[in-house]
């Protein structure tokens, strides 16, 4: 964990403690996205790990999220894969030099309660607002790309893309398509200047994950 976002500890124990056991904190360190939960507190409600990655929300719910501003995207509704649902907040976290480093997440299990208003806007005779995600590629602040791209290269580090194996360069694809970050706009041309390769490769690369992922299913 980088050490500036030790000082994160005691807020998200300070968060927690005050809206219950409902409520978790997921603390992120953007310097290794692979694994970039590096603190949990009362990780009860999507039941992340240290050692974890992010998920597709950071980028769908908050980075292009039209209520994302000031480095933050409040109340956003997730849901869990127990079918949980879960109210969420996300605010990055910046070091000295202004460059975004990690995020704190707060997220709190609204399950009852979200049953509890379903059954009423039933009986009057309304519905609540269905949200779609994003398909397509979309256009954003130069801030918001700029932490795309830091993100990117950090997922490739290090790694000597020419010596990798074909295998090795699916997996990354298929790491930043499942992350969400082809949803935006200019990823792929970076991901492909990164990786050295085309962007008809990675076109090939993704239409293979996608009949792979249906096979399993089947």
């Amino acid at each position: 964990m980088q050490p500036i976002l030790e000082n994160y500890i005691a807020m998200a124990n300070l968060i927690v403690e005050t809206f219950g056991d409902h409520s978790e904190v997921i603390l992120h360190d953007f310097s290794q996205p692979k694994n970039s939960v590096v603190y949990t507190c009362n990780n009860v409600v999507t039941r992340r790990e240290i050692g974890q990655s992010f998920t597709e929300y950071f980028v769908k719910e908050v980075l292009l999220s039209r209520k994302f501003n000031n480095d933050l995207s409040a109340n956003y509704m997730m849901e869990g894969e127990d079918g949980k649902k879960i109210k969420s907040s996300t605010a990055l976290i910046r070091d000295g030099n202004g460059k975004v480093i990690g995020a704190l997440c707060v997220n709190i299990d609204i399950t009852d309660m979200k049953r509890v208003f379903s059954q009423f806007m039933s009986m009057i005779g309304m519905r609540e607002e269905t949200i779609l995600p994003a398909s397509d590629e979309v256009t954003v602040m130069p801030n918001i790309r700029e932490i795309v791209d830091d993100i990117i290269d950090m997922t490739i580090g290090s790694q000597d893309v020419a010596t990798m194996s074909r295998d090795q360069k699916v997996d990354l694809i298929r790491f930043m398509n499942d992350k969400g970050l082809f949803l935006i706009k200019g990823t792929m041309e970076k991901v492909a200047e990164r990786m050295g390769i085309s962007r008809v490769t990675i076109y090939g690369y993704l239409d293979e994950i996608k009949k792979s992922e249906k096979k399993t299913e089947e």
